[in-house]
C-alpha cells in the first residue's frame, strides 16, 4: 500500500507498506520515505531518504531512476539511513549541459552526503549506477566502509572493450541531434529494448507500472540527452578507470551480477580494483538484478551491509 502526506516543512514523504493483513497491534511501522533536493555546485540532485543508522548510498543505472530501490530501502531502512538519488541528468534532478563523466558524477553524490553530515558511508550501485559507485570509492576512499557493485562493467578496466564493444554497440554511440530526434515521444520503444533484451526472460523483467513511470521521467526536458551523454562520457571514464585502478580499493567489496547478463565478468573486473571481493553470480537472472531476483538480490546485500 502507497499512502503521501506532508511534513511540517512541506516535503514529500511517501510512506511503504507491504500489502499484508493487519492482526496485531505489534505489526511493523510502515516505512517513511521523504523526497528532497540539494544543490551540489551545478547539480541540483532529487533524492529519496529514509532511515535512521550508518548512511547507505543507493545509485541507479541507465533507464530507471531512485525509483528502482524502493523494495531496498523498505528493508535497509530499518537499520541504516538510506539515500538514493536521482543522479546528475536523470529523474527529477537537474540536467546540466556537461558533467556525465562518472568522476563527476560520483563528486555530485559526495557533496550530496557531505551537505547530510555523513563523513563515512557505505555505496551500492546499479548499472551506470555501479561505475559512479567506484568513482566515489575510488576518490574518498577513507570515507568508504564498504561498495557494492551490481551487473555491468567498468569502463577502462581489464580486457573492458569485450563487453561493451562487442555486444550492442549501437547504443553507447547513440547520442546527438538524429538520435534524440528518432525518440522523441518514442521514449517507451526505446527502452523497451533494454527492459526486453538485457532480461533473461522479457516477461519477468521491469514491471508494467515501472515501465511507464521510467519512460516518462525520461521524457522530461533534456532527460534523454543527459542519458545519451552518459555513454558519450565512456573514453573518458576508461581513462579516469585506469588511474583509479593503480591503487587497489581496500574497503569489502560485494559484486553481484546476473547470469544471463555480465555473468562472472564484473566479479573479474573487481578482483583487479579491490583487494576484499566477494563474487555472486545470480543464477537465472539478467541484467535487472533488483526486478528479476529481489528475493536473492535484496537480503544479500543487506547481509553484507549489516556485517
Amino acid at each position: 500500500m502507497l499512502t503521501f502526506m506532508q511534513t511540517p516543512s512541506g516535503t514529500s514523504v511517501e510512506v511503504l507498506a507491504a500489502m499484508t493483513t493487519v492482526t496485531s497491534a505489534a505489526a511493523p511501522a510502515p516505512i517513511a520515505i521523504e523526497s528532497r533536493l540539494a544543490e551540489t555546485g551545478d547539480a541540483r540532485l532529487h533524492y529519496l531518504i529514509s532511515g535512521k543508522g550508518d548512511p547507505v548510498l543507493l545509485l541507479h543505472g541507465y533507464a530507471q531512476t531512485s525509483h528502482m530501490w524502493r523494495p531496498l530501502i523498505a528493508e535497509l531502512a530499518k537499520t541504516h539511513t538510506v539515500i538514493a538519488p536521482d543522479l546528475r541528468g536523470f529523474g527529477d534532478s537537474s540536467k546540466p549541459a556537461g558533467g556525465y563523466d562518472k568522476k563527476t558524477m560520483a563528486q555530485d553524490v559526495h557533496a550530496l552526503a557531505a551537505s547530510l553530515g555523513h563523513k563515512r558511508v557505505a555505496v551500492v550501485g546499479h548499472d551506470i549506477g555501479l561505475m559512479v559507485a567506484y568513482a566515489y570509492a575510488a576518490q574518498f576512499r577513507s570515507e568508504v566502509e564498504r561498495i557494492v557493485l551490481m551487473d555491468a562493467f567498468l569502463p577502462g578496466v581489464g580486457d573492458w572493450t569485450t563487453v561493451w564493444l562487442l555486444r550492442d554497440l549501437w547504443h553507447f554511440h547513440f547520442y546527438g541531434k538524429t538520435p534524440l530526434a528518432l525518440v522523441e515521444g518514442r521514449e517507451r520503444i526505446y527502452f523497451e529494448h533494454f527492459w526486453n533484451d538485457f532480461a533473461a526472460d522479457p516477461a519477468h523483467s521491469v514491471s508494467e507500472p515501472d515501465r511507464q513511470f521510467y519512460a516518462a521521467a525520461y521524457a522530461q526536458p533534456g532527460g534523454m540527452r543527459a542519458g545519451f551523454e552518459v555513454f558519450r562520457a565512456f573514453e573518458q571514464d576508461a581513462k579516469d578507470f585506469a588511474g583509479f585502478a593503480q591503487t587497489k580499493l581496500t574497503m569489502p567489496m560485494l559484486v553481484l551480477t546476473g547470469e544471463r547478463a555480465s555473468g562472472d565478468f564484473l566479479i573479474k573486473q573487481g578482483r583487479l580494483v579491490a583487494d576484499q571481493v566477494e563474487g555472486v553470480v545470480v543464477t537465472g537472472s539478467g541484467h535487472w538484478l533488483m526486478d528479476e531476483a529481489r528475493e536473492q538480490v535484496v537480503p544479500k546485500i543487506v547481509a553484507f551491509l549489516t556485517c
